[in-house]
């Protein structure tokens, strides 16, 4: 039995351009855009916005790329195209 793979594509699409959205948000905004508000706050004793410029960004994409995994696990299961 097959089912309709179009629903499968766009939920996965769908997951991608969210998680693709966050980690340019996060990598461009906080990095770049919003870098000096940030930097009123500290972590680890640096500047957030710093902070954010060499680490965070790398963090939250590593972080995303293990939620992607995880949501795609459950999405091949739905639809049954699990190995």
């Amino acid at each position: 039995m097959t089912k309709d793979l179009s629903m499968y594509w766009k939920k996965n699409l769908r997951y991608m351009v969210i998680l693709l959205t966050i980690w340019a948000v996060v990598s461009y905004g906080f990095g770049i855009l919003f870098v000096e508000a940030l930097n009123n706050f500290s972590l680890g004793g640096f500047p957030l916005g710093f902070w954010f410029a060499q680490q965070g960004a790398i963090y939250v994409f590593v972080v995303l790329i293990f939620v992607y995994y995880f949501l795609m696990q459950k999405l091949d299961r739905e639809y049954e195209v699990d190995e």
